[in-house]
């Protein structure tokens, strides 16, 4: 199991994983349910008329965090958005969550942005401290 398969599979322990962002200067923090493995990558998907979308445009450094009893991960670096134009990841979002299709499918006139962080950092800590942690440089 690759490094990220590692960091992905301790996210899904995780369930649902919190997103931080900058909004005017101040942090904002919301809950991201979606995410998905491709290729060895991890993606995660949110919608163009979001805040939170713009708050990415505007600076993209983010950070993640989930919570796995008396463990959390961070995972933190700088937001890509994938073009995505054949909508192979659109599908393949679809199939791990039929649900985003209602939100995003053909019928809706909202739009998804998907995306994932370059230059990457998971740390999974404790209140002691790092436990495990790994640099993705793509």
């Amino acid at each position: 199991m690759s490094s990220r398969e590692k960091v992905y599979e301790y996210m899904n322990k995780c369930g649902v994983l919190y997103l931080a962002t900058i909004n005017n200067n101040k942090p904002k923090l919301r809950p991201l349910g979606f995410r998905m493995m491709v290729d060895g990558q991890i993606y995660f998907l949110t919608g163009t008329f979001k805040q939170v979308y713009n708050q990415m445009i505007r600076n993209n450094n983010i950070e993640f965090l989930g919570h796995n009893g008396s463990e959390f991960i961070r995972y933190y670096g700088k937001v890509i958005f994938d073009e995505d134009e054949d909508k192979s990841l659109l599908k393949k979002a679809f199939e791990k969550m039929p649900m985003l299709e209602k939100s995003y499918g053909a019928d809706s006139d909202l739009k998804p942005a998907i995306f994932h962080i370059s230059k990457a950092t998971a740390e999974i800590r404790n209140v002691a401290g790092i436990i495990e942690s790994y640099d993705f440089l793509d």
